[in-house]
């Protein structure tokens, strides 16, 4: 099937610093490249993948779970650990429990978090029922554009696939087991008003992961896909500043960017 308009993957090579982001659940990166073209307007190397079954139509999510996001992720990853000095993970909702899954699995390898709106948990009756949902209902509404802002529009399915759905929930009963195991410093960003997840998941990941560097912010202005919103701004900026913070040596991200850049 062909991609979306505007679905399509990103990548930037610069420095020694690199950053993957990774987007949420029928969503595309569409939703993070902003984010990632302002990281890399400022000298960082950036990966936005499209995870599996994204991009295209529903149901071609129904042929994936959530092993198959997790690999996708898991392999941009690995080439940025091979080119570059540091790597920070960030995501949006469920590229949230992605980066947590991560975190919990390659411990140092990651040197930060940052998330925004990420999703742990099943919040309505609907979702706690969707393993017997999912064997009649294959699809319901979807869930994408959740924006505050006037004219604000998320690249995603206007159907939401409710197998995948059901593999999501399984992944997040993995991924709240292992938060113990994150203990990465962590920039947590998450909306007052979010009609998809619900700010209880952010409480949980403070509550339960081992990081001791923990900042916690909140939107006030934007929805769910607050990096598409009024404060995508400034969850940019805070991001950069979090990295800039945690690179080798303490704030030498525009050191970094000049010898990758030297180099070639």
């Amino acid at each position: 099937m062909p991609l979306m308009p505007g679905a399509e993957p990103y990548r930037h090579d610069g420095g020694e610093i690199g950053v993957l982001l990774c987007h949420g659940f029928t969503g595309s990166p569409q939703s993070m490249r902003p984010w990632g073209e302002y990281l890399a307007e400022r000298g960082l190397t950036v990966s936005v993948p499209l995870l599996p079954g994204h991009g295209t139509r529903w149901q071609d999510m129904q042929v994936t779970g959530w092993q198959d996001w997790y690999a996708e992720v898991d392999r941009a990853l690995g080439e940025l650990a091979g080119r570059c000095s540091q790597v920070f993970v960030g995501g949006l909702s469920m590229g949230g429990t992605l980066a947590l899954r991560l975190a919990a699995r390659h411990g140092a390898e990651i040197s930060g978090l940052v998330l925004v709106n990420p999703s742990v948990k099943a919040d309505s009756p609907k979702l706690k029922a969707v393993a017997a949902l999912s064997k009649v209902v294959p699809s319901v509404k979807g869930i994408a554009s959740d924006i505050a802002m006037d004219g604000g529009a998320e690249i995603g399915y206007d159907r939401t696939p409710l197998r995948a759905v059901h593999s999501l929930t399984r992944l997040w009963q993995l991924v709240r087991s292992a938060l113990p195991q994150v203990t990465q410093p962590l920039l947590l960003l998450h909306s007052r008003v979010d009609h998809v997840v619900h700010p209880s998941n952010s409480a949980v990941v403070l509550a339960s992961v081992s990081s001791t560097d923990v900042t916690e912010k909140v939107l006030e202005r934007s929805f769910h896909v607050a990096t598409l919103d009024h404060d995508a701004e400034r969850i940019f900026a805070e991001s950069y500043a979090f990295i800039e913070r945690l690179s080798a040596g303490g704030g030498t991200v525009g050191d970094a960017v000049k010898e990758g850049t030297a180099g070639g």
